[in-house]
């Protein structure tokens, strides 16, 4: 079951790859992994999120055995440390039962189960909470010239079709949560849409994972080029979401989000005491 208590969770990325868009390479070396994760733990992250494939718009598919050689020796090491939440970051139903024998207790998976349909199996029979994103296409062709006609409702009613999927298999309703796919098949006026009206989202009464961090969309609103120069920009959307009712923040920078999310928590709180 997601433990939200009451604020909004912090998710901070750690991924153990050598492409990912804004980090690769850099968390590769098992000990400069488990350092970050700890700092990202003193910074006021609330769950570590694992993976070993980069799912960048043209990347390819990692095999499970290379992600499982990835993530593995990073959580355990965790786990050894810290008693932080993990989630694991797979479309793999291999990689994710793995990852669940050596101490993640979430399954965070970008394609919601249509990879591999046995990861909601896996779900099911452990009870471990899952997140399903929308994502059109695959990461190697989601963003050849995706569309929607109302990107909003298309992005719900695929999310709804995934939930009855995963409720159909046996997945508990408490240990779903949804995440829109902010630049995953989607243009700049699609995740603009998504941000405006997350609270459409909120109001299917899942738990909303909300992934931003550093997405080129924003520079091109900024004219910033490199990913690490759209700090500030992830802090508006994450503040903006909790105004919106959203329960995670997937973020690569975790001092400035928790800092966005508790000031415009504190103010939401205000804002809902007056009504």
């Amino acid at each position: 079951m997601f433990n939200y208590h009451d604020k909004p969770l912090i998710m901070g990325i750690l991924n153990i790859t050598p492409d990912s868009f804004s980090d690769g390479a850099q968390y590769t070396d098992k000990q400069a992994a488990l350092q970050q994760a700890l700092q990202m733990q003193h910074e006021g992250a609330d769950i570590i999120d694992i993976g070993g494939e980069s799912t960048r718009p043209g990347s390819e598919p990692v095999p499970a055995q290379q992600q499982i050689q990835r993530v593995i020796p990073v959580i355990t090491a965790l786990k050894q440390q810290t008693n932080i939440m993990i989630s694991i970051d797979t479309t793999s139903s291999e990689v994710a039962k793995a990852a669940l024998a050596a101490g993640a207790t979430i399954i965070n998976d970008v394609s919601a189960g249509q990879d591999d349909a046995a990861i909601l199996t896996l779900a099911a029979e452990s009870g471990v909470p899952i997140i399903l994103m929308h994502r059109k296409g695959t990461p190697k062709t989601m963003q050849d010239n995706p569309y929607y006609d109302d990107v909003v409702q298309e992005v719900i009613e695929a999310l709804y079709a995934r939930i009855n999927i995963a409720l159909g298999i046996g997945v508990k309703k408490e240990n779903i949560a949804i995440d829109p796919g902010i630049g995953f098949g989607k243009r700049k006026q699609d995740n603009l849409d998504l941000l405006a009206h997350l609270d459409r989202l909120v109001a299917l009464s899942f738990p909303v994972l909300l992934g931003t961090s550093r997405k080129r969309f924003m520079g091109s609103l900024c004219a910033v080029e490199e990913p690490t120069g759209l700090v500030t920009a992830t802090a508006v959307t994450t503040a903006l979401g909790v105004m919106a009712g959203v329960k995670l923040f997937r973020v690569h920078d975790v001092k400035e989000n928790r800092q966005a999310a508790d000031v415009a928590w504190a103010i939401k709180c205000r804002r809902d005491k007056a009504f």
